[in-house]
Order: structure tokens, then sequence, then C-alpha cells
């Protein structure tokens, strides 16, 4: 059985997108829908901007999605039995799966993307990735640190041995040298604008909220496999409800590509930008030479 997954965050480079634009007449009608949409030349900036006009939330999420979502509809030999997408892949996810159409997606996701950087900018905040070190370790860690007024919390459980932490500045910085003292490898705060996947995106998450509540949901031609419980999901309104917690929720890639192979997965297609998911799956089933692993070129 094929897995169809998507990337989020970070998965963006300079020139992303140019030759699908370039070379397939609907992807240019696609980004050029999306330019419209969007109200200003989000096309631009994916094929010829500056790495720190493409690192912005705002510009960052929209444009990943819009590369992941275009390449797989310009694919029409890529027909999932399941999807999955990392944090912002779940949009991707969704419109691959039909639950969400091109222009109902890539509207949610710029909502999103602002909220996210509204949220960002109301109280210094960063992530951090923990090589190395068990996650019940490093879950002990964070509670040990974190305060009514500091959090930092688990965000996003990658792979064995890789996972994200995010939370106030001082409590990440804290919570680093504790980790790194417990034995980690590599305890490393990331260039993010804020602290995603933890409480301190509640003011997002209430906005957002009211965005998906407004949107239609469909039911999905196969199974989505959704951040917050890695469990497959086919009723639009829980769809909905996790799509919504998972801003504040930690993203369990691991138990979601495991509850996939459990299903039946042994093909896993990575549509997008990068090769992060890739390396993580990769990591995830290592041992299992059932489970084959590839991206779209």
């Amino acid at each position: 059985m094929k897995a169809v997954v998507f990337p989020g965050q970070g998965a963006q480079f300079v020139g992303m997108g140019k030759d699908l634009y370039e070379n397939n007449p609907l992807a240019k009608e696609l980004f050029d829908k999306a330019d419209e949409i969007l109200g200003y030349k989000i096309t631009d900036i994916m094929f010829a901007g500056t790495d720190e006009e493409l690192k912005q939330t705002k510009v960052t999420q929209p444009a990943v999605f819009l590369h992941s979502v275009i390449k797989a509809l310009c694919t029409p030999e890529l027909v999932p039995d399941m999807v999955g997408g990392h944090s912002l892949g779940e949009f991707s996810a969704l419109v691959a799966a039909g639950v969400l159409n091109f222009e109902d997606g890539l509207k949610l996701v710029y909502a999103r993307a602002m909220a996210m950087q509204k949220a960002c900018e109301m109280k210094p905040s960063t992530m951090a990735a923990v090589i190395a070190l068990p996650d019940e370790q490093i879950e002990a860690i964070c509670a040990e640190v974190s305060t009514d007024d500091c959090i930092v919390v688990p965000a996003n459980y990658n792979c064995p041995g890789q996972l994200v932490i995010s939370g106030d500045i001082e409590a990440v910085n804290v919570a680093c040298e504790k980790l790194k003292a417990s034995g980690a490898k590599r305890a490393l705060v990331l260039k993010v604008g804020g602290a995603f996947h933890s409480p301190l995106m509640q003011p997002a998450k209430d906005e957002l909220a009211k965005a998906i509540m407004e949107t239609e949901f469909h039911a999905p031609k196969c199974p989505v496999y959704q951040n917050v419980d890695g469990k497959p999901h086919t009723a639009p309104e829980e769809i909905k409800e996790n799509l919504i917690a998972q801003l504040t929720s930690p993203v369990r890639w691991t138990e979601e590509v495991n509850a996939m192979v459990a299903a039946g997965a042994t093909e896993f297609t990575e549509c997008g930008p990068g090769k992060a998911l890739q390396g993580m799956i990769a990591k995830i089933c290592k041992g299992n030479d059932a489970v084959s692993v590839q991206g779209i070129e």
C-alpha cells in the first residue's frame, strides 16, 4: 500500500516550484491562481526571493503548501491509499485526500501562517532539536524546567533519537543545557520565529479555529493520519477538531508512521520540497525491509 506524506515548515528553498511553473501548464495555472488568492506574488519570492524573505512564517507556510500540493496535483499517477503530513504538511495531505479544495486549503494555510506570526510576535519564544536522548528523559527535563510563567514542552516526535522542544526562550535555553549535561549528543536552538506546537500558540489556535469551522471539509478519499494522535481519521468534523488542536499539541510523527506501517503501508512517497521526511521515516522503519521510502523529483 502507498502512503503519501507532505513536509512542513523548514523544507523551503529559493527556486522551489520554478521548474514546475515553467514546464507544466496546470502548475502555472495553479501558481497564478495562488498569487490572486493571496493578493501578492508569492511566486516571485519562491522562485527568486532571498532566504530571509522565504523564512518568514507568513511566506514559508503557503510556499511549502503550494509546492507540495501543486506537485501532487501534477502527478496523476500518485494515487495514495493513505496520507499524512508533518505539521503544516497536514493541510497538503487534506487537499491530496480531497478533504479540502485547493483554494480553501491555501486560504486556511495563509490564515494559519498569519495567526502564528502574530502569536510569535506577542512573546519571544523558540524551539530546539534534541539528538540522541530517550523521549522520556527529554519529557522529564522539560517538566522540571517549566514554571507557570516560563514553559518548555516536547513539540515534534520526529523519529527515534530526534525530538524537538518548544517554549519560552529562557526555558528552552535552560533545558538545552540540562539535556546536554544528561547525555544528549546535541541540543541545538533552531532559527525559527516562535514556539510552534506549544501552549504559546493558543492565540493562533483560537484565531485559526474560526476559519477552520467556517470552511467546508469533505469526506476523504482515503484515511488521513493526523499529528495529534498518529491515528487515521475519515470523519470531516473529527479532522477539523484535530487540525485545530494540532497548533498547541506535539506532532506525533513517529507514532503516525508506525500506524501507517501497521495498516499495511509498504511504500512511502514524500511530496514537496526537500527530503526531511524520507530521512525520518527511514529511521522509524529501520530494519523493516518491507518498507521503501522515496520522493518525487
